[in-house]
């Protein structure tokens, strides 16, 4: 319960483990280290690691509240494009928020919400709350959403979308068409970015989880005046890199054990986040080209075509447990150098592990962060939403990763070109290379976060201001 000189800060978080951790992150951060109380509320979902991510322990100060599970499928099409649902369910579980806002004997100082909660703004407004947008992926995709909200839509679709042509970004790195938002080919979702673009112009404050040395001059043209500053029109708050840390969770035993019997920086761990999945063609090609390189431990989950539905236990396996959607026999010839976990696995404690020297990734945020703040280069993968715009990033800007050649959303990346990956990250110079940047990217990550870093110094400011807002 907060007390009424301790500001009390309330976070609105959207359905994806890609919204929730960072949020939770960046409530935990505010309690232990600006002394807020904290609490948290998210739309509800059985998703199992949501439930994982929920039972493990928080801190005193922090209270973490489900919003009633809402049904939209009256108010869609069954085609509609993510960003429109999202909006639509967390524009239904409004009345749910500001009942229990409502009820609170002591109500926030301030109300801080991910991109597709902006809409509760009218609840903040209404209780005299600050309003913020914490932006949880990285400068970059803020600066594409901004400049694209102000162009003709037709300029974008016709230019960038059907003429392939760069879309230029005042002060920022121009995005490829083959980068390219999927949000963007569609005329509606240009609309709804338009219209989160317009609502954050209506903050107090726009929070990003990525730092200053990260990505200075994208920030610096958010900022100014004559590049991006004019249309955003409110401060910007660089506080990342917010992640799942450690904490007190431990490894599977049998995960330990094996990863603690492998060499020093000699594993590649596969993972395609919370939501990624493959074709049955494409997991058979990558099986083969992970038996044919390197140490590794797979997160596995059933190809995107298999009708048997998303669980090791369904569906047909061969003699030594091997599942039909990968080769026959993988488990037995891959038992000395590979490690297949289905469905989830603790990402942050396995890339933490001394053994783990590469991460194949479909380059969200949240996977792309943990990675960086483990010191530990990438192999590109990317799937959807901004993941292409990340896995630029990576390869071009940080040249902390690499990607394949074809596009790994049209094409089939074969066994060869996987193999030729892994053993370049694993042992050429090339991936040498890869491996001195990214420590370094560690070792500035960590200065930002530090007491009188560039992150910890931007979201002090943010805690200035909801105290003089609770003092006035």
């Amino acid at each position: 319960m907060p007390n009424n000189a301790q500001p009390h800060v309330a976070l609105l978080a959207s359905p994806g483990m890609g919204h929730l951790i960072p949020i939770i992150e960046l409530g935990k951060r505010m309690v232990s280290h600006h002394e807020f109380h904290v609490t948290i509320f998210f739309v509800a979902s059985d998703h199992a690691s949501i439930t994982s991510l929920l039972k493990s322990p928080t801190p005193h100060n922090l209270d973490i509240v489900a919003l009633p599970f809402v049904d939209i499928s009256g108010l869609i099409e069954p085609n509609t494009h993510l960003v429109t649902k999202l909006l639509v369910i967390m524009r239904e579980s409004l009345p749910s928020l500001r009942s229990l806002i409502a009820a609170m004997k002591i109500r926030p100082t301030a109300l801080i919400v991910d991109l597709f909660g902006a809409d509760a703004f009218e609840i903040a407004q209404e209780f005299g709350m600050l309003k913020y947008v914490f932006v949880t992926t990285n400068a970059w995709f803020l600066a594409v959403i901004f400049h694209s909200s102000s162009l003709d839509k037709q300029v974008i679709l016709e230019g960038h979308v059907k003429g392939q042509k760069p879309l230029k970004i005042p002060g920022c790195k121009s995005l490829f068409f083959k980068d390219t938002l999927e949000s963007l080919h569609d005329i509606d979702s240009v609309d709804e970015s338009e219209f989160i673009g317009t609502k954050m112009t209506k903050s107090n404050g726009i929070l990003i989880n990525t730092w200053q040395d990260l990505e200075s001059s994208t920030i610096e043209a958010l900022r100014d005046n004559n590049y991006l500053g004019g249309l955003i029109k409110v401060p910007i708050y660089p506080i990342g890199p917010l992640v799942r840390q450690e904490g007190k969770q431990v490894l599977d035993k049998q995960v330990k054990q094996w990863l603690d019997k492998q060499p020093i920086e000699s594993v590649i761990y596969v993972s395609f986040g919370s939501g990624g999945t493959l074709s049955a063609k494409q997991m058979t090609e990558l099986a083969w080209g992970l038996e044919q390189s390197q140490r590794n431990i797979w997160v596995v989950r059933p190809p995107s075509n298999n009708a048997l539905g998303s669980y090791f236990t369904i569906g047909k396996t061969d003699g030594d447990g091997t599942p039909d959607y990968l080769p026959q026999g993988f488990f037995t010839r891959t038992k000395d150098i590979g490690l297949v976990i289905p469905m989830w696995a603790p990402q942050a404690q396995i890339l933490s592990h001394p053994s783990v020297g590469g991460f194949l990734s479909h380059c969200g945020w949240n996977s792309t962060l943990e990675s960086i703040t483990n010191g530990v280069p990438m192999i590109a993968w990317p799937l959807y939403a901004e993941q292409k715009m990340n896995a630029a990033m990576l390869t071009e800007d940080f040249e902390i990763a690499v990607r394949p050649k074809v596009s790994t959303t049209e094409e089939i990346v074969g066994r060869g070109e996987i193999e030729g990956m892994v053993r370049m990250m694993m042992a050429d110079k090339e991936g040498l290379a890869m491996k001195n940047i990214v420590k370094e990217l560690k070792q500035n990550a960590e200065k930002a976060l530090d007491k009188g870093g560039s992150s910890y110094n931007s979201l002090s400011q943010v805690a200035q201001d909801c105290l003089h807002h609770l003092q006035v």
